[in-house]
């Protein structure tokens, strides 16, 4: 690995690079911090497959565009005087200083948990009016459910077991069993979505990241989709014109893949 010489020498590169490219090129001159937003998103995105995927040469390359956008955000707000790539390090470093008083001061913490209350303790005392300000409004809403149950659990609104969380489970089934029944297309929406809630809660309360366990579900039917794909263009016959039964046997072939 690189000495820390290295690594600073390396980032002042890529700041002089950024200098350059916004002085000298016409796409990058033009670029706001509103015009990289979605591309920002993008490769946010292009990184968590990655991680996904284990591509640790993909995640490197991934998190190199990722920091790209970072400097670029700076540069941007450094020509307005608002702050520079300097302003941003010293931010996050004075946060995690504060936010770790059992770090860099004498709280005692005994675990995790201990360290994740205080974190949002210490939020509300910066002025923030709720725990669940911290929570993006634009998050899918999968990763938001994710992040609020996490959210409310740090300051002690949560579950004690598990077995508790999947009776809360059952008891919305039931709930939109009910309402699949009644045919009241609001009514099952909603209570679908309480089942999802909960379902999200008991992942958390397994140590199961939901977001990722769910894209791995859609990585894997791809992936043995795309193969019965391939074996019916093998035998030149439509994938509309096969019987489910035909079907099925290259899934079943897919899965032992």
């Amino acid at each position: 690995m690189n000495s820390r010489q290295n690594q600073l020498k390396a980032f002042d590169r890529l700041l002089t690079i950024m200098d350059e490219l916004r002085e000298q090129c016409p796409w990058d001159k033009k670029q706001t911090m509103e015009t990289l937003r979605h591309l920002t998103i993008e490769e946010t995105y292009e990184l968590g497959d990655a991680i996904l995927d284990k591509d640790l040469e993909e995640v490197k390359k991934e998190l190199g565009d990722v920091l790209l956008h970072i400097v670029f955000y700076a540069r941007i707000g450094s020509e307005t005087n608002h702050f520079d790539i300097a302003d941003v390090c010293n931010s996050i470093c004075e946060k995690l200083i504060n936010r770790h008083p059992h770090i860099y001061s004498d709280v005692k913490v005994e675990n995790e948990d201990d360290v994740k209350r205080n974190w949002e303790s210490l939020k509300l005392k910066e002025g923030k009016t709720s725990v669940l300000e911290g929570v993006p409004k634009s998050l899918p809403a999968l990763v938001k459910a994710n992040r609020i149950q996490e959210k409310v659990a740090g300051v002690g609104f949560d579950w004690e077991e598990p077995n508790q969380v999947w009776e809360k489970v059952e008891e919305e089934l039931n709930e939109f069993k009910t309402e699949v029944q009644s045919g009241n297309q609001d009514r099952m929406e909603s209570e679908f979505g309480d089942v999802m809630f909960s379902m999200v809660n008991y992942a958390r309360f397994l140590n199961i990241n939901p977001e990722n366990a769910l894209e791995r579900t859609n990585k894997k039917f791809s992936k043995r989709f795309q193969y019965l794909e391939s074996k019916a263009k093998a035998l030149n016959k439509p994938l509309k014109d096969m019987t489910l039964a035909e079907m099925d046997v290259f899934w079943e072939e897919a899965k032992k893949l």
